[in-house]
């Protein structure tokens, strides 16, 4: 009996070191091919038409097929799809570094403009995308889905993914189309992910006018309550660093805090159903603003460095994965017996898209301009082609937004769900590597001689958080706004063509008087021994 029992636990941690073993390998094998898509990214750096996000796809493609010809059908990834990992682990990082280091004054003088196409075009897009695959649906042999599951689909493919069209535009040479598609990219995920929840939380199975409103009560609620929390953990990281001046003793407690404080905005949003995605991206912008100016310079220094090079190596191992996955024989076999409707069903996806988004980028563009008196400020028609362009391709959110919906830990045993799992994985494929290997001819015909705008309000400012001297708002000094008359606007048609920088230095004033004094800042860095740029500024402010 003794002899059976030991035999068996033997077996049992046999069975476990095999089972850890291989996890090691499948670890060794996923870090490699990261460096790969690291060193290749690297030597196509000039060659803008292959952009790290395709590099890491096709890499993925070949690495499926290998796997795939290894292990003889039976798998194409090393690892298995989490929607936890995406979420928890992968998303905040991406989110988090796009709004510390976004240049805030070119955001907030189009927040109106990337708000609506962000927000109001999200709902259009979604909208068109759930009609549109509820009456083509119907004429196709998929399977069961519910009206949560079409509502989904609209909010799943309504999520964009414009980093081809980004690494292609100049941040100075076209500041307002880069300011635009950056935003309304940013606003666009997390609103997508907020109405997916908000789909996920409601019964669908009786729609009143009541049920409608109860819906939008809840959306708003989750986008503005989301900016608060992440505005709120921002400020409170500022105010500790600034109180506590960690700088004295430890450069390394500063770096801990400030990404501590980021990761936990992002958790807390979740544990209370918000988004995630808009805390940690206003949180990004409130640390830039006053919790970055608090700490030492090598903080400093380190910080930007850190923060980019996870969103970078986060962004590659989503990438590498949807290449993978995209062979995953398990959901394939599901549809091999009509293989045409998987196809069918890619193209309409493809085919809503692009009516999906021109339905809010032109007109929203034509409402834009009527605010505006500046021509420059104005987004042109071949701009509004671009910004319509730069939406087409689809990336990660809807990759796991899909695998949400469609699957349980990253398996599906019905053929509806892994129609959609493989149509998306497909959609997400060929609008990124056609679409995105067309985004730079498309861009030389549109804008073929670009000019450097030097006279433009974002020319002047480092990217921030690379300076120390860039305001949240506007470039005025504080000695620029006394004894200066500002004319209030007497309506709200004025206050709509009001130059943006009157608005700027009404927050500019506010922003001196009260928050800086208490959170910190440019201009009101305590002193820390060993960072002369605080000592500088004190000696500035004193």
């Amino acid at each position: 009996m003794a002899v059976a029992h030991l035999s068996m636990m033997i077996s049992k941690l046999q069975n476990v070191s095999t089972s850890d073993h291989s996890s090691v390998v499948s670890m060794n094998l996923f870090v490699a091919l990261l460096l790969a898509c690291i060193v290749i990214g690297h030597l196509l750096e000039e060659n803008r038409w292959v952009n790290e996000s395709i590099t890491a796809l096709l890499i993925g493609l070949c690495t499926g097929v290998v796997i795939l010809l290894i292990s003889r059908g039976r798998s194409s990834h090393l690892l298995v799809f989490s929607e936890d990992l995406f979420f928890i682990y992968l998303l905040p990082p991406i989110i988090f570094n796009a709004g510390f280091q976004v240049k805030k004054k070119q955001f907030f003088v189009n927040f109106m403009t990337i708000v609506m196409f962000g927000a109001i075009g999200t709902l259009v897009s979604c909208t068109i995308i759930s009609l549109g695959a509820t009456q083509f649906f119907k004429k196709l042999d998929i399977g069961t889905l519910e009206l949560g599951d079409l509502l989904a689909i609209g909010a799943i493919f309504a999520a964009t993914d414009s980093v081809c069209t980004l690494q292609v535009l100049n941040q100075d040479e076209t500041p307002l189309l880069y300011s635009l598609v950056f935003g309304e990219g940013v606003v666009n995920d997390a609103t997508s992910v907020v109405l997916f929840n908000a789909i996920q939380s409601f019964d669908l199975t009786h729609i009143d006018s009541s049920i409608a409103l109860h819906f939008m009560g809840n959306f708003l609620y989750l986008f503005f309550a989301s900016t608060m929390l992440g505005v709120f953990a921002g400020l409170l990281s500022a105010y500790i660093i600034k109180k506590l001046y960690f700088g004295r003793h430890s450069t390394d407690r500063e770096v801990a805090l400030m990404m501590l404080m980021a990761y936990l905005s992002y958790i807390l949003a979740e544990l209370f159903y918000l988004s995630g995605i808009l805390t940690v991206f206003f949180c990004g912008i409130v640390m830039s603003h006053y919790t970055w100016h608090n700490v030492t310079e090598s903080s400093r220094v380190t910080t930007k460095h850190a923060f980019a090079t996870l969103s970078f190596v986060a962004e590659t191992f989503i990438f590498l994965y949807v290449g993978m996955d995209a062979l995953d024989i398990e959901k394939w076999r599901f549809v091999s017996d009509s293989p045409g409707t998987s196809v069918a069903v890619s193209s309409i996806l493809l085919g809503l898209l692009m009516p999906g988004r021109a339905a809010f980028v032109f007109p929203l563009s034509f409402l834009s301009n009527l605010t505006k008196k500046n021509q420059r400020d104005k987004i042109s028609l071949r701009q509004q082609v671009i910004i319509w362009w730069a939406g087409l391709m689809r990336g990660a959110v809807s990759m796991a937004l899909a695998y949400n919906q469609f699957t349980r830990s990253g398996h599906t045993q019905l053929r509806a769900n892994a129609i959609m799992i493989t149509s998306t994985t497909t959609v997400v494929l060929v609008s990124t590597v056609v679409f995105g290997l067309m985004t730079k001819p498309l861009i030389r015909f549109l804008l073929p001689h670009s000019p450097k705008q030097t006279t433009s309000m974002l020319s002047s400012e480092p990217t921030s958080p690379k300076s120390v001297i860039v305001p949240l708002l506007g470039q005025d000094s504080v000695d620029d706004l006394v004894g200066q008359d500002i004319r209030r606007p007497a309506s709200l048609r004025d206050l709509l063509t009001t130059p943006t920088h009157t608005v700027h230095r009404y927050w500019r004033k506010f922003d001196n008087a009260f928050m800086r004094p208490v959170f910190g800042g440019r201009g009101f860095v305590p002193f820390v021994p060993g960072s002369p740029t605080e000592r500088d500024n004190n000696v500035q402010w004193q």
